[in-house]
């Protein structure tokens, strides 16, 4: 375990996050050029640890104690710091989830180490071995490499659907390394759980119709969400639609929204900006927009320069 990569498996009501999952396939990947092998940590018990190692774990670090069933950002902090410092990894991944947000920045702190938040690319150069963390940066307006030469270990934090989901090679053998748990009793106690308030979650969905300021108003935009509703998806908007009051935030997707990975991503009036695509990783990105200069269409599979107002309209009568 020692100089390897290493995933945090972060516990949730429903098990292992899928995020978790997504950056063990990823960690594999990076392995498999550079000669590493691929830790995952869990910390509490009953962890599915033939599902862990089934999607690309080599080992799997457990520190099994109840009282670490919950996630709790100081406990955590105390148990992953000290497993670092025994072990010596090289890299250290994290969910970039609401709780990694917060458990990953302590541990770096802790560890005087660099922390790269939200990347949307992870590769490891040949000639340095050092970890190539890529990100939107300066408002998204261009893609940041960033390094850490000198402190280790490298750590970085990837957003939910930004990696696809490794399938599970049930042949693979589950070795797990126990590890006693060292942190305090901690200050927080959990006192219970409320729901917070239900909204769609476009991770969801196989099909998105994305609306951007180009989309050319409210009736598009009506028209948009029945062509979603047709395609058997949802509605998704950019942040400048978002920001102006058109539509909620469970509805926006890119860096500073929802990442998403749908099978067809239709954006609608959408100019491409990075931060924007950030968040989109589709198998088919479709672009209808006026402008044929549009960035989206350097990215786009399949592009349309054309009126999103007639496009839909034609869309829809074809679907009739």
């Amino acid at each position: 375990m020692q100089n390897g990569i290493w995933v945090f498996c972060e516990n949730a009501p429903e098990g292992i996050r899928g995020v978790s999952y997504e950056l063990l396939g990823e960690a594999a990947r990076l392995a498999r050029g550079a000669n590493l092998s691929v830790t995952a940590v869990a910390l509490g018990t009953n962890r599915p640890v033939e599902e862990i190692c089934a999607r690309g774990a080599d080992d799997v670090l457990l520190v099994e104690d109840e009282a670490l069933n919950e996630p709790e950002e100081m406990r955590y902090t105390q148990e992953i710091c000290a497993l670092a410092q025994k072990y010596g990894p090289e890299i250290l991944l994290l969910g970039g989830t609401m709780f990694g947000r917060s458990l990953a920045p302590r541990i770096a702190a802790r560890l005087k180490t660099g922390l790269t938040a939200d990347c949307t690319r992870l590769e490891i150069n040949p000639e340095t071995g050092l970890l190539e963390q890529t990100r939107p940066a300066f408002g998204g307006n261009l893609l940041a490499t960033i390094l850490c030469p000198d402190a280790r270990p490298q750590m970085a934090t990837v957003r939910p659907r930004v990696f696809p989901m490794p399938e599970a090679n049930a042949a693979r053998p589950a070795r797990v390394v126990r590890s006693a748990p060292v942190s305090q009793s901690s200050p927080v106690r959990l006192l219970g759980r409320r729901g917070g308030a239900t909204g769609i979650n476009l991770a969801d969905y196989d099909v998105l119709v994305c609306v951007g300021q180009g989309i050319g108003g409210a009736e598009n935009i009506a028209r948009a969400e029945k062509l979603a509703q047709k395609l058997g998806g949802a509605l998704a908007a950019t942040r400048p639609m978002v920001d102006a009051g058109i539509l909620p935030y469970a509805r926006q997707v890119g860096q500073t929204g929802k990442a998403v990975a749908p099978k067809l991503y239709l954006a609608l009036g959408v100019s491409g900006a990075i931060q924007h695509l950030a968040g989109v990783n589709a198998e088919v990105l479709a672009a209808v927009n006026t402008d044929p200069d549009a960035p989206i269409f350097e990215h786009a599979d399949y592009g349309v320069a054309q009126d999103c107002g007639a496009f839909l309209e034609e869309a829809l009568a074809a679907l009739e």
